[in-house]
Parts: C-alpha cells; structure tokens; sequence
C-alpha cells in the first residue's frame, strides 16, 4: 500500500510540480545556452559524454543552468549519485558520502558523483572534509554556485576542480526555454509576449518560466487571451544580478571606472544606475569618483577633483535618491574630461625611487634654518627666494643624486597642454 501511495504521490508530483522543474532539460542536446563551454567537441561535452566528467565548480548566476548540468551528468553517468546542499549539510554528511563512496568503490568498482549546491556556504572545516575525497579520486565533486569561487572557496579544493563559468542567457535563448514552456502548458503565445517576458527575465531561464506560469495562470483566471499586461503584472520587478561583496560588485564597478576612464559617458550612467538599482554603497562610488578625478583626469582638468568631492559632499547633504543626480552628475563630467595619469605616474614613480633608495637630504639650501644653530649648519645657505630671485625658479630642488630626474611629464591633453616648465 505504501508503494502505491509513493507511486502516486511521485506522478501527481510531476503533474503539480513548477514550470521550470517540469520541462527541465534532461540531455545535453537539450539544454539551451552556454556554448561557450558545452559545444559540440568541446573538452567538458566530450567528459560528460564520456562518463568521465571532471571535478568541477559550476560558477554563475541563476537560472542559467547549474543544477541542471549537474543532473544532466547524472543521467549520463554510469556512477552514483549524491546530493547535499551547503546550506543544511554537516561535516558528518560529508564523511557519510565519501564512507558510502569507499564501500561502492571497494564492492563493486562503482564511481560516486557529489553534487553540492551553494558550495560557497561550506565554512572551512567542510571544505577540508571533502578535500581528501577529491584528491585521491575516490568521489568526483560537482559544486554549484552564485559566487566567485575565487573569492569563496579554499585554495586547496579549488585546484583539484575544474572551474566552469556559465554565463546568463541571451534573449534570443530564453525565447527559446519560453517556447518549450508554452509547449508543456498548451498555449500559442504571441511574439510579442515572448519579447516581453524574455526582456524581464534578465538572462534567468528559472524566472522566464515562473513568469511564464504566472502570466498565463492570470490570464486564464481572466478568460482572456495571455498578454503582455499580464507578464507585467507577473514580473513586477527585473531581477537584478548583483552582490555588493561579490563577483557582480567587483566586476560592475570595474566597467564603471573604465567607462569614465575610456570617455563614455552613456556607459558611465548605465553601470553608476546598475551599481545604485542593485544596492551598493553611494559613498563607495562617491569614493571611487574621487580617486579617478585624480588618478585618470588629474592636471589635464583640475576640476574635475573638485565635481567629484562636491558630488560626495551632496551625496552627504541631500542622500538617495536625490542625490543619484549629483552622481550622475560627476560620473558624465569624469567622463567628459579630458585625461591625464600624469599625476598619477608622478607619485608611482617618486614612491618607487623612495622605496629602492630610501629618503634622500635635501639640498643644505633647502632645509629648515628657522632655529638656533640651522645657519651654522649651513642649512637655507644659497636659497634663492623665487618671488625676489626669478632663478629660484630654474633650481632642482631634488636630492642629490636625483637632480635631473623627471617624474611629473604632462600629458598634453587639456590644461596639461602646456610644456610645465617651472617658470613661477
């Protein structure tokens, strides 16, 4: 009787279950997306279709495939497979698996496959638990994450995986995982609405789906043809991929500071909207502003210092979200500016001589004579006042044994255009 029970339980299961678990790609040939690594030929298609799939972390935001690849290779395998989750598994669920591994192993050859989702919740103690596992081969681990697992697990595991990256769909690819669900519920959708749900899915097979499911649930509550009213009613919000302490953070600011650097405004705005849509800090981006105005825009526009603080200090005053307009603000004109590392080289370049060589004395002229003793020292000896000497203008003023040494070199692009000769 409880097997009838299980058995209906399981077919009414896959009847009820949602959307995107029900039409779940089931072979490689299916899943949709991710070339980039799964192509025809391909080293890991090839492993996978081998039966010798490598141990690998699976990086990249949802809905793009993790879990399913990972399925997929354990409908392949001839191996067993086990499944923890980071997030409730203990160190003895680890020892569990691989003592369950040793015993298959030992009785009749069979390989044991891992798949541990959300490895990057794994604290330290249970990464190193599974470490001997990996290493001597006696289980291939499958982790599947949201985070950089750069940032977020051990060295030591890390190098005995195969790190896979898969990135977020392509519009054109989530109308396609959006065709196969229309297929499973029935329905002819409109091309429109396809568009529609595509664009709000944000790269997110998982999210399209649930739109999809939600939508056309409405629109049936309704009695009324699936438009696109109801998928903007569905997907009230564009989920956003973004972690303030994480991969997105990193490589989001990173395009940010390039686009001022690179004088692309437009790009500028987008990613400082992005990074403000997404949660992150507004003074870590008034902070970022600020040292760019120097280290990118520097002499060539002195001003552009200046913009840059008093967009920090309006951010202070005013707060979000008004103060995004300050922002934006400060990131076109950082943009906009003409641009010069020649301040920027200055500083390197003189720190550097200072960390090879130590402090140098300054000239005897140079030094401080304001107190008893400093004239018979010889120190201020032979200064030249520049503003009643004009040769004090033409005087090396470094060391000995730098004299001659050039570390500020103007760029020649805006107010650096001059030849910065030191002519008061």
């Amino acid at each position: 009787m409880g097997d009838l029970f299980a058995d209906a339980a399981h077919t009414r299961q896959a009847e009820t279950a949602p959307l995107p678990q029900r039409v779940r790609p089931r072979s490689l040939d299916e899943l949709v997306g991710q070339r980039h690594v799964l192509a025809e030929g391909s080293a890991l298609r090839l492993a996978i279709e081998g039966d010798r799939p490598p141990s690998m972390i699976l990086h990249g935001p949802p809905g793009v495939g993790k879990t399913t690849l990972a399925r997929i290779v354990a409908e392949t395998t001839g191996a067993a497979f086990e499944e923890l989750s980071a997030v409730s598994a203990r160190v003895d669920d680890v020892r569990g698996v691989l003592q369950r591994a040793r015993e298959r192993l030992g009785a009749n050859g069979a390989r044991t496959i891992l798949f541990l989702d959300e490895i990057h919740r794994f604290n330290k103690g249970q990464q190193d638990a599974l470490l001997p596992g990996v290493e001597s081969g006696l289980l291939t681990l499958i982790g599947a994450t949201t985070e950089n697992p750069y940032f977020e697990v051990n060295a030591a595991l890390l190098s005995r995986c195969t790190v896979v990256e898969l990135e977020p769909l392509s519009d054109g690819e989530v109308a396609a995982v959006i065709g196969r669900g229309a297929r499973e519920l029935g329905i002819e959708l409109p091309a429109e609405v396809t568009a529609a749900i595509a664009r709000r899915a944000g790269g997110d097979a998982r999210s399209a789906l649930a739109t999809l499911e939600l939508s056309w649930q409405t629109a049936r509550a309704e009695g009324a043809p699936l438009e696109e009213r109801h998928v903007a009613d569905a997907a009230r919000k564009r989920p956003l991929r973004y972690d303030r302490a994480g991969d997105q953070h990193y490589d989001i600011v990173s395009a940010f500071i390039k686009s001022m650097r690179g004088g692309d405004p437009d790009a500028a705005v987008y990613y400082l909207a992005a990074m403000l849509e997404g949660g992150e800090d507004p003074r870590f981006v008034a902070r970022r502003m600020i040292i760019l105005a120097s280290e990118d825009v520097g002499n060539a526009d002195p001003r552009a210092l200046l913009v840059a603080v008093a967009a920090a200090q309006a951010l202070e005053h005013v707060g979000l979200p008004e103060a995004q307009l300050n922002l934006a603000q400060a990131a076109i004109y950082l943009a906009n500016a003409p641009k010069s590392n020649a301040t920027a080289r200055a500083i390197w370049a003189a720190r550097g001589e200072v960390r090879e060589r130590g402090i140098l004395a300054p000239p005897a002229a140079l030094r401080d004579a304001h107190y008893r003793g400093a004239r018979e020292r010889g120190h201020g000896e032979g200064y030249l006042y520049p503003h009643d000497d004009p040769r004090g203008f033409a005087v090396d003023h470094l060391p000995d044994g730098l004299q001659g040494r050039t570390y500020y070199v103007p760029s020649g692009h805006g107010e650096e255009s001059t030849d910065g000769s030191r002519d008061g």
